[in-house]
């Protein structure tokens, strides 16, 4: 009985993400199934061990570790939950973030708002990524809006638009699993050293992101510095 719970958790663990990754149930449903199997799972192992305790079958033990097994991605996500500050809007310039345009009409009723998050989230953001700060670049603002294109598309991120006039690029990335839609604006600048770039990424649904936006800001930093 326990090693069948145990096993029935761990296909909801591994089940609730997989399907909503390939588009065959909506996120809400595989993140419950998620859930679920996460909530199965801790009573599966707090039970086992206690049976284990009082001196246990082996069936016992093996559910243990499967329900263990189930726990390992669940609990991973917790622990960097905890790490990363409870914000989900990241920009390298917290005095004055770059605004979304064309991504408005896109981002829906029930999604984030649009606004910056205001200077608590900048307090957060400052103490939690110190190294989220504009990227300055020794070409003209063509040339980076150029390559910030290409970065962007390299990264799989889907291009909305793209704006030479306004020095404005505005994408959409999606989560491998949940597939959650997070929204980017950059925004290009003449300097006297060439061209200063900032960048914002916010998740429309949430109130944490795990630390996925300065991870993104990261990553797309590297790849037009890699382009330079």
């Amino acid at each position: 009985m326990m090693l069948r719970a145990a096993l029935i958790s761990l296909a909801l663990v591994v089940v609730g993400p997989i399907a909503t990754r390939f588009g065959w149930m909506r996120f809400p449903l595989g993140l419950g199934m998620l859930a679920l199997g996460s909530l199965s799972a801790a009573v599966v192992v707090v039970t086992a061990l206690v049976a284990a305790l009082r001196g246990g079958s082996a069936a016992g033990m093996v559910a243990m570790l499967v329900g263990i097994a189930a726990l390992v991605v669940p609990v991973g996500q917790l622990v960097s939950a905890g790490r990363a500050p409870a914000i989900h809007d990241i920009t390298t310039d917290t005095d004055n973030p770059p605004r979304f345009v064309a991504l408005l009409p896109l981002r829906g009723a029930d999604a984030s708002t649009p606004n910056y998050d205001g200077p608590d989230a900048a307090v957060q953001q400052r103490r939690a990524y110190p190294d989220i700060v504009p990227l300055t670049l020794p070409a003209s603002p063509a040339d980076v809006l150029a390559r910030a294109d290409r970065a962007a598309r390299a990264l799989g991120w889907t291009v909305v638009a793209t704006d030479p006039l306004d020095g404005r690029l505005e994408a959409t990335a999606t989560t491998f699993w949940f597939r959650f839609v997070d929204d980017v604006v950059i925004r290009i600048r003449p300097e006297a050293a060439g061209s200063r770039l900032d960048i914002r990424s916010k998740s429309r649904v949430g109130r944490g992101d795990l630390g996925a936006n300065a991870r993104r800001i990261r990553a797309f930093v590297a790849e037009v510095q890699s382009l330079m």
